[in-house]
């Protein structure tokens, strides 16, 4: 309640991790993850951001900068809000951390908006913020999607992940910062590498959807990145080979990295990998998830 001693509404915007790329889908896949990060907002007198380290706390706040962004976008009043954020998504990079807070501020300048939440519109800000769509259209629509982007307008096809894939987490404690993922990148490819990435990229795909770990696993190999971001990962190559080694049928880099994803069919063959990689590297953040079906969902109280 505020001083004027009328109810405030709460707002909770629930967004799911996200992984861009899912190894050959460079720029283009994203996949929604079962780890949830919870935003309570409330407008107050002035701005409070709780629950995240303290160098996140000010005016700065991605949420907070993506609410006045997305205010301004939609010709809304900025009040001041409240923020508390509870994330499980690791900050070391790789799983949507960033998408996450861009989405909670969209979300809840939509929410407090007379029109309410719309998820086509919220995706279009969110592009238009984020520059890319690969990680913000799966936080969004949940499942697995493939985007491209026309000029202004975004198109984002989703489809559902086969249940019996399970996605093995592993994140270092270090960054991969993007703008050097960027930078050792190639500036152009042969016609072989991009005729090895098209096919392979339509078979992920169809494996992800059918749950086909044979066909992931002769598909997932990918040439436009990673070969080149791995080499920013110290733990790549062991981590890798102790995935492989304990069945897992795919390993790949989570976005840009540093955390890093192998998947495995079915529970036990997960199992098998997560203490594959706590063995490989002691200490390291690990969560073993499935897709996310949800994604985003937004409350008003």
């Amino acid at each position: 309640m505020g001083a004027d001693g009328r109810e405030r509404p709460i707002v909770i915007v629930r967004v799911p991790a996200t992984s861009a790329n899912v190894g050959v889908g460079f720029d283009c896949l994203g996949l929604a993850l079962d780890l949830t990060a919870t935003f309570l907002m409330t407008p107050a007198e002035r701005l409070e951001v709780d629950g995240c380290e303290e160098r996140f706390r000010g005016e700065d706040n991605l949420v907070w900068q993506s609410y006045l962004d997305a205010c301004r976008e939609l010709g809304l009043e900025a009040r001041p809000l409240r923020i508390t954020i509870l994330s499980p998504i690791p900050l070391s990079g790789g799983l949507g951390s960033s998408s996450a807070c861009v989405i909670a501020g969209i979300g809840a300048a939509m929410a407090l908006s007379p029109n309410g939440f719309d998820r086509a519109r919220a995706l279009e800000l969110a592009v238009r913020l984020e520059g890319h769509p690969d990680n913000v259209a799966p936080a969004l629509l949940g499942g697995l999607v493939s985007s491209f982007v026309e000029g202004e307008t975004t198109t984002s096809t989703r489809m559902d992940v086969a249940d019996n894939l399970r996605f093995v987490a592993v994140a270092p404690p270090y960054e991969v910062r993007t703008a050097d993922a960027r930078r050792v990148l190639p500036t152009e490819v042969s016609r072989e590498t991009a005729v090895w990435q098209m096919g392979r990229c339509v078979a992920v795909v169809r494996a992800l959807e059918t749950g086909d770990a044979a066909l992931l696993g002769a598909a997932c190999h990918d040439r436009l990145h990673e070969p080149y971001r791995a080499r920013l990962i110290p733990d790549y190559e062991p981590l890798r080979a102790a995935a492989l080694e304990a069945g897992a049928c795919a390993f790949m880099i989570s976005g840009s990295g540093s955390t890093m994803l192998a998947v495995a069919d079915g529970d036990e063959a997960a199992a098998r990998v997560a203490e594959a990689f706590a063995q490989t590297c002691p200490g390291y953040w690990l969560q073993t998830l499935p897709a996310n079906t949800l994604g985003t969902t937004v409350e008003v109280h």
